[in-house]
């Protein structure tokens, strides 16, 4: 009387059958490193819809900015109708106003004159600076100073800083709650693709990509733990390269990861590889094409299972937290590593935290200090389908994974750029700005001179210091 009907184990049968061949059929095609093409046809119907809902959209608001327009010109002419029967002096004080504001115009945000020394700045000599300082006879005029405070304004208003730890502002909406902007209740039928999006990422989508993600995980570590128990050679190596290929190519599955790889004779062989860095997802789009090395904090979670498989099939450089503040430990463990020719690149992100991929922040010298080829990769995603960037200060990890599984896709691009070299009398530091010169220009990403870390400390005593030159020079009249 209560039990299940008789259908109801076959129905379970059929479920886990067509899951099981699923997954199988998900990892032979990830095994011989072969794609259907259903990942790219998918991406290609959302740029599809998106393009509909963005012409709906455009023209939802030109109808009502219509009907306002319509509006106010009903009440102007009310207005002035009732304007005509009253006679009245004639106001020259609305002809200056006009006058002043035709003057100054919309100028609130104007970064055309940018108060930063040039990234190329000479090391100046402060002592040598004050002295110059009490020879010389310094005029101040007020004016001086309007510069200054403009800019202090507008980075009050919106700093070139802050602005790259907050997620891409989009161009037109991708049919996520996340990015939204009260467009899903615009027309019926935009109304009607948003809720059929919303079922499709979560009650279809989300749910395999998780078992797809758990299964990537426990195959990667059952992968590793055997290759970890075979002698070191030629044949591990190869054979390590393949199996993580293979086990990244399965964990990019639960992501729906549409990677393109442009100009891969140039793809790392040995060395140090450096890319700019947008989100943990980095690591796994560049494993999918071939094997590095990792270097870096170790972590527990996730993460933790992850580095621990990882090191019982090849070297990785990981470091506990103590240890990391200590720079010449890590450039000694990071030069044995490179000096291994054996050993794959080692794949480093200069920058040491995530930028939301509308730029490049500045490069630590560390890596660059160690000598030997260099090769310099791009990364760029596409926001439109989800937005890869990690904001570690406002999402934990596992958060970060959850809106990355409910997002349509994960589409990038990386590019290989020619191997660099560090020239003869050039410094650490020149040599990290032209290699992150040439990964902004590659991947469309702005060129900043600023510090990640200030996202998390003040701005060091130097930066100050410049300034105070700057402003120095202006009052001489340099």
């Amino acid at each position: 009387m209560f039990g299940f009907p008789a259908n109801l184990p076959s129905i379970i049968d059929i479920f886990w059958i067509t899951t099981s061949f699923f997954i199988l059929f998900l990892i032979l095609l990830s095994a011989i490193n072969k794609s259907i093409g259903v990942r790219r046809s998918y991406v290609k119907l959302l740029l599809r819809i998106f393009e509909y809902g963005r012409v709906s959209i455009e023209i939802a608001h030109k109808e009502r900015h219509a009907t306002i327009a319509e509006t106010k010109t009903a009440y102007t002419d009310v207005n002035a109708t009732k304007d005509i029967n009253k006679s009245s002096p004639i106001d020259t004080t609305n002809e200056k106003s006009s006058d002043v504001n035709a003057t100054n115009g919309n100028t609130l945000i104007n970064r055309d004159n940018v108060l930063l020394p040039t990234p190329n700045e000479p090391n100046f000599n402060k002592e040598k600076l004050t002295e110059t300082i009490k020879d010389e006879k310094i005029s101040f005029h007020f004016e001086e100073c309007l510069d200054y405070i403009k800019a202090g304004v507008e980075a009050i208003i919106e700093d070139e800083v802050t602005s790259r730890f907050e997620a891409e502002q989009l161009k037109s909406w991708n049919l996520l709650t996340r990015t939204n902007r009260q467009y899903e209740f615009i027309n019926w039928k935009i109304t009607l693709i948003w809720v059929l999006g919303f079922a499709v990422r979560y009650t279809i989508l989300m749910p395999l990509r998780v078992l797809v993600c758990f299964i990537g995980v426990v195959w990667l570590t059952i992968c590793t733990a055997v290759v970890g128990y075979m002698p070191e050679g030629e044949r591990k190596r190869h054979l390590v390269n393949r199996i993580l290929r293979h086990c990244f190519s399965v964990l990019s599955s639960a992501i729906s990861a549409v990677i393109n790889y442009h100009n891969e004779e140039n793809r790392p062989t040995t060395g140090i590889c450096v890319a700019n860095h947008t989100s943990p997802i980095d690591v796994l789009v560049l494993m999918c094409d071939t094997t590095y090395s990792l270097i870096g904090q170790r972590h527990g979670g996730f993460l933790g299972i992850l580095q621990r498989a990882l090191a019982r099939a090849s070297p990785h450089i990981w470091f506990e937290r103590g240890e990391a503040k200590d720079r010449h430990a890590v450039a000694e463990r990071l030069k044995q590593h490179v000096s291994d020719p054996t050993n794959p690149p080692i794949l480093i992100f200069p920058e040491g935290t995530c930028i939301n991929n509308t730029s490049v922040m500045q490069f630590k010298k560390g890596s660059f200090e160690v000598g030997g080829v260099i090769y310099p990769v791009a990364i760029k995603y596409d926001p439109r389908f989800g937005d890869a960037f990690w904001n570690s200060s406002k999402y934990s990890m596992l958060q970060y994974l959850y809106m990355m599984m409910t997002s349509w896709a994960i589409v990038c691009d990386v590019w290989y750029l020619p191997p660099m070299y560090r020239q003869q009398g050039e410094s650490a530091i020149d040599f990290a700005n032209r290699v992150k010169s040439v990964i902004a220009k590659q991947g469309g990403l702005v060129d900043l001179v600023w510090d990640g870390q200030l996202k998390r400390m003040k701005p060091k005593k130097e930066w100050k210091e410049m300034q105070q030159v700057e402003f120095i020079k202006r009052l001489k009249g340099d």
